[in-house]
């Protein structure tokens, strides 16, 4: 059950997913076509997947988390596992793709900002398992 304290966390990363989700469902080819090829450049298993397919398994996943997030009755540690998983993801984007980072450090570039604010959504998700097992073992959470 969702906590009063995490409410805020929770309602504004899972709108924020949530509504990255819709709009990658409701994408057109070319979007469909640019992503793919991004995500492929990283992770080239991705390449057997047809790009709207990609996209609408993307925008499933986007959705999915999004709502866990969002949904009271979702325990912390698994909306916080799914959000971990899913930005981990992402983060690996922004870690592999060349130009994403100032040479030879983690800050990133102009073209990475948009990719290392997943950092955040990793960070949100790592607090969200912290709490529910604190709180699982009478912690304090």
């Amino acid at each position: 059950m969702m906590k009063l304290r995490e409410v805020p966390t929770r309602a504004a990363t899972g709108a924020f997913i949530l509504r990255s989700g819709w709009q990658k469902w409701k994408g057109d080819e070319e979007t469909a076509r640019g992503l793919h090829g991004f995500a492929t450049g990283t992770y080239p298993f991705l390449g057997k997947l047809e790009p709207r397919r990609f996209m609408r398994l993307l925008a499933v996943s986007e959705l999915t988390v999004g709502t866990l997030l969002l949904t009271p009755v979702v325990p912390t540690l698994v909306a916080g596992a799914a959000l971990t998983g899913f930005s981990g993801g992402l983060l690996g984007l922004y870690a592999r793709t060349p130009g994403m980072r100032e040479p030879g450090t983690v800050w990133p570039t102009q073209d990475g900002v948009p990719l290392a604010k997943d950092s955040w959504m990793v960070g949100i998700g790592l607090g969200l398992i912290a709490d529910a097992v604190a709180s699982d073992r009478g912690c304090g959470g």
